[in-house]
């Protein structure tokens, strides 16, 4: 079935006890509440179109991951943070792209943002499955992508995150992770690979090594899933127990330094027919004039913090000259309402998730707001978090 004939099914067949008792399943299977608003309905696409944003979103991380590149993006990750034993490519990668119609009518995938962090990787097959299972949507529909199932994704994330050692020895290090939006990941990660979600401040350091406590038992921690954004960690003025440069006897999954290098400070280097025009500030010598068709980003930020929809002359002047170079103006994407549902159609972001280069899954933030996060999109029915579901594939 073409993603069209999935909609038009899901959209007549659909009931509030439904979308109930999918919200039971995932709160269910998670074993917590979720923290976020879950779209009423999972986004039904068209394996070609799923396809092209898997090699779209890989053609933008090579391009990042060359010598040359990673000579210029020295200067992305500040000293203070500059941690040893760097691997010469991320381990995870997660690509954020728009999604948009042409003048032909036909779907296209345009850049919004691209980082070298984990995200859900671990809640978004529950949720995947839990749209397919509590609304009985064809069994053959696909969230996954590679020829993976999840067997072998299961197999994948334990070889990416515990690397061989036993799931007590390596952490999901977090900032105060029961009171994070994405605990329902940690829960389901803890489930899945027996790893534990550890608060930073938790940890502790003796020499070269880092310890944290499981029932009064002091362990060692061999491996660190890392889940800590320093732009958080420095807002919130939370002291780590150890320095960043420390040579320390861990591992990382997601080492810090990829978290700086494939960032905002990435995009205006990109050049792709998906990628929306981007400049540093500081190196751009006249403002656009249709400034109301850009966004001014400040380099470091997370959910979407700082960020102006169509700024001004005088909000960009007011930037002092020395601090130039950490802000970016990017053309706005201009979504396109592709989501047909009972109450308007809907915009949609795709989030391709990587591992090891390779892409593995989707998410999707579905919205009417200005922008697609959460805060944006309030009081408002049939968008939050979805799936991705499709037929074909590999």
């Amino acid at each position: 079935m073409t993603g069209e004939q999935l909609r038009l099914m899901f959209n007549r067949g659909f009931s509030e006890a439904g979308y109930a008792r999918f919200l039971a399943l995932v709160r269910e299977r998670c074993g917590v509440e979720v923290q976020f608003r879950l779209s009423e309905t999972p986004c039904f696409f068209d394996w070609e179109f799923m396809h092209r944003l898997s090699n779209d979103g890989a053609d933008l991380l090579d391009q990042l991951t060359t010598e040359s590149y990673l000579r210029l993006s020295d200067r992305a990750v500040p000293a203070a943070y500059r941690a040893p034993n760097e691997p010469q490519l991320p381990l995870f990668a997660v690509v954020d792209f728009g999604v948009v119609r042409n003048e032909r009518g036909l779907l296209e995938p345009r850049l919004v943002e691209i980082q070298a962090f984990p995200s859900l990787y671990a809640f978004q097959p529950v949720l995947a499955q839990s749209y397919i299972d509590a609304y009985e949507l064809p069994g053959d529909l696909r969230y996954l992508l590679e020829g993976l199932d999840m067997r072998a994704y299961r197999k994948l994330l334990e070889e990416s995150i515990l690397a061989g050692h036993a799931p007590d020895e390596v952490v999901l290090l977090e900032i105060d992770p029961e009171r994070q939006k994405t605990r329902c990941d940690f829960a389901v990660t803890e489930q899945m690979l027996g790893v534990r979600a550890v608060c930073i401040t938790r940890v502790r350091k003796r020499g070269i090594r880092l310890y944290y406590e499981i029932n009064g038992r002091e362990v060692q921690i061999k491996r660190i899933y890392n889940r800590v954004i320093i732009d958080e960690l420095t807002a919130r003025q939370v002291q780590p127990p150890f320095d960043w440069r420390d040579e320390l006897d861990v591992e990382w999954a997601g080492h810090p330094n990829w978290f700086f290098r494939i960032s905002k400070f990435s995009l205006p280097f990109l050049k792709h027919p998906s990628v929306p025009p981007c400049h540093f500030l500081s190196e751009l010598g006249q403002l656009p004039e249709d400034l109301d068709r850009w966004v001014l980003k400040p380099l470091y930020s997370f959910a979407g913090r700082g960020v102006t929809l169509g700024p001004s002359r005088e909000q960009i002047e007011a930037i002092p000259g020395a601090e130039r170079d950490q802000w970016l103006l990017q053309q706005r994407v201009e979504f396109t309402p592709v989501i047909e549902t009972p109450v308007g159609a809907t915009k949609a972001e795709i989030r391709v998730m990587y591992i090891g280069g390779r892409p593995v899954t989707h998410i999707i933030r579905m919205g009417r707001g200005a922008m697609m996060g959460v805060d944006h999109n309030k009081n408002l029915a049939w968008v939050g978090a979805s799936a991705a579901l499709y037929h074909g594939g590999a």
